[in-house]
């Protein structure tokens, strides 16, 4: 703000919307008494001494009453615009929140307002809501609120995408919650612009109906109704119409000048990107009986749109996990670890084509429950750590509020005890001096301690699955050492499970007791840990562990490394997909898909040739 305050564009601004404020603060006390004094024989006057602009035809002060009806023309110019926001941004956000039929709705009416000519609207609406001041506001409020519907949906589908969104839907927040406290809050600065510019514009309007008779009456009056009276009256004192009009002119440039002042202080950019068109999902399979598990997944197809066509990019997956369990997901990027963790959290959009024999997680069938049934179960029993907590966290809310919120939703706690709560979970982490730091926001935080945060985040409820997505990416050795370590002993002494996804080989054996192995969107192989290293039989697995240098590693040769690329889910070749990169590859590894067969005990792998290390030497 001081910065810009002394910026010409700022300085004219601030002067110019402080002039229009004192006028309508103080016009009807200054010029009320001229403004109604009635004078017949000074009717009709030019502008001459006493009378800057003249006399109207009852000999009343023309700018006497141009001040006072300052106050009245901004008023409800102010009126409307908060209308055409209020609405707007209602319309704009439910798309990003109601599901995929519902938001087609919704944008279509959206859509369909848009196509209609602003004043046209305005006037049609008008007639509809009858002349008068109310009838003008509200007719002029609900024509300005298509424009802002749309900025706001282009807005809040930015937003929907961001992981503390997601994150909030993990915690089954409300919908109602989830567009007043995460969505509408993280874009009121370009609304805000864009109704400070729109306030100009509303002001127009509103003129323009009262010049037509269609909004203010008489006796009140407003700068549309002078600026008619001066035109009736224009060949005998023109000046009686130069006021009305010029104090339209410029209250409409001030808010603009102001909108423009506030773009430069908010750094909001004006280009935004239209939201992807929703695709209907289709339905699922049945689900079947499941086993003893906290997760339960078989035979789990993702497929999204690209190209005009679903692209399967989880290919059949079958998952188990205990309780207390600790299961690790690797693979390259792109293999399909992250949506296999979202699909079994429940938090894939409506624009993924999920299928399954059985998708149970902590006792919840995700293909038998949809909305508030699913947020309902899933709400308290499933933790995700996201990869980024800086974009996993809410900006606009602090800590305190944030961890909170889990508690008031899910388990009906008031304000003071769910923010006890919060303290108590963040202490729980390791987190020093959590009083104080329920009271800051997300940027005041470091790396790691946000990573905590999240953890916290999750322990609100009491979840038994907790799906940790990278939770160590960006972060230095020594803080993903005690992240990984935290999560270790939340999972012993919760007894909870623990999905954990990386690309760190050395971070999945040191924290968990099993690991499934990931390539081109299928798991190659399923071991204990402890096998790892030292009795991996799939090529793509040994290549991996072997990728990670080690003290043990020669300096003067090159790092190991897995020659050529994963094909990409289109490209998904009809035998092994990992046969044009494997060096023991024959005829019936590249027709023949092959499955996860029982090597030993716990141990499974995808390979027509699995081969034990002592098979290389």
């Amino acid at each position: 703000m001081r910065r810009h305050r002394h910026t010409t564009l700022g300085a004219i601004a601030v002067i110019a919307l402080s002039l229009l404020l004192a006028a309508a603060v103080l016009g009807p006390l200054l010029w009320g008494a001229a403004a109604a004094r009635v004078d017949m024989d000074a009717a009709l006057r030019a502008a001459q001494s006493g009378h800057a602009f003249g006399t109207d035809d009852l000999g009343r002060d023309v700018l006497a009453r141009v001040m006072v009806a300052t106050r009245l023309s901004i008023g409800l110019a102010l009126l409307a615009t908060l209308i055409s926001v209020a609405l707007g941004a209602l319309a704009g956000g439910l798309p990003a929140v109601l599901g995929v039929r519902a938001a087609r709705l919704v944008t279509a009416a959206i859509d369909l307002a848009m196509t209609f000519p602003g004043l046209l609207l305005v006037l049609v609406l008008a007639v509809i809501f009858g002349a008068g001041a109310t009838g003008a506001v509200l007719a002029v409020g609900v024509a300005g609120a298509p424009s802002f519907a749309r900025l706001t949906r282009n807005l809040a589908a930015t937003v929907a995408a961001k992981d503390y969104v997601a994150a909030a839907r993990l915690f089954r927040v409300g919908r109602g919650r989830l567009l007043a406290r995460h969505i509408l809050p993280n874009i009121a600065e370009p609304l805000v612009v864009n109704a400070t510019i729109g306030a100009g514009q509303a002001l127009l309007a509103f003129a323009g109906l009262s010049f037509l008779g269609l909004g203010v009456q008489s006796p009140a009056y407003d700068w549309g109704r002078l600026l008619n009276e001066g035109l009736n009256n224009i060949y005998v004192n023109p000046s009686a119409a130069l006021a009305p009009a010029a104090a339209i002119v410029f209250a409409g440039i001030t808010f603009s000048l102001v909108g423009e002042a506030l773009a430069q202080i908010l750094g909001v950019r004006r280009s935004l990107a239209r939201p992807p068109r929703p695709v209907d999902s289709p339905g699922s399979e049945a689900s079947e009986d499941a086993p003893e598990s906290v997760v339960s997944v078989a035979d789990l197809t993702v497929a999204v749109p690209g190209d005009g066509s679903y692209i399967t990019v989880v290919d059949g997956i079958s998952l188990e996990i205990g309780p207390g369990e600790r299961v690790g997901l690797v693979g390259e990027s792109g293999s399909g670890k992250s949506l296999t963790a979202l699909a079994v959290a429940g938090l894939l959009g409506a624009t993924a084509h999920v299928r399954a024999g059985r998708l149970l997680v902590a006792g919840t069938d995700l293909l038998a429950m949809t909305g508030r049934r699913r947020r309902r179960s899933l709400g308290s029993s499933v933790s995700m750590v996201f990869q980024d907590p800086l974009t996993s966290l809410n900006p606009a809310l602090r800590i305190g509020a944030q961890l909170a919120e889990v508690s008031r939703v899910h388990h009906g706690l008031p304000r003071a005890s769910a923010l006890g709560r919060a303290v108590d979970r963040l202490r729980s982490v390791h987190i020093p001096a959590p009083h104080h730091r329920v009271r800051q926001y997300p940027h005041e935080l470091s790396g790691g301690m946000r990573q905590r945060v999240m953890i916290a985040m999750g322990l609100m409820g009491e979840p038994e699955v907790v799906i940790a997505d990278e939770p160590t990416t960006a972060l230095d050795v020594s803080v993903q050492r005690r992240i990984l370590r935290l999560l270790r002993e939340l999972s012993s002494g919760s007894g909870a499970a623990l999905l954990l996804i990386s690309h760190d080989m050395a971070a999945i054996a040191g924290a968990c007791d099993r690991v499934l192995v990931m390539y081109c969107g299928s798991v190659v192989e399923d071991l204990p840990v402890d096998r790892l290293t030292t009795s991996a039989l799939h090529p793509y697995t040994r290549a991996l562990v072997a990728a990670v240098p080690t003290m043990a590693t020669a300096r003067d040769l090159p790092l190991a490394t897995i020659p050529g690329r994963q094909p990409h889910p289109r490209e998904r070749p009809a035998g092994c997909a990992f046969a044009a990169r494997c060096a023991h590859a024959d005829e019936r590894c590249r027709h023949e898909r092959p499955v996860l067969t029982p090597q030993a005990d716990h141990h499974l792998v995808a390979c027509w040739h699995p081969r034990h290390p002592e098979d290389e030497a």
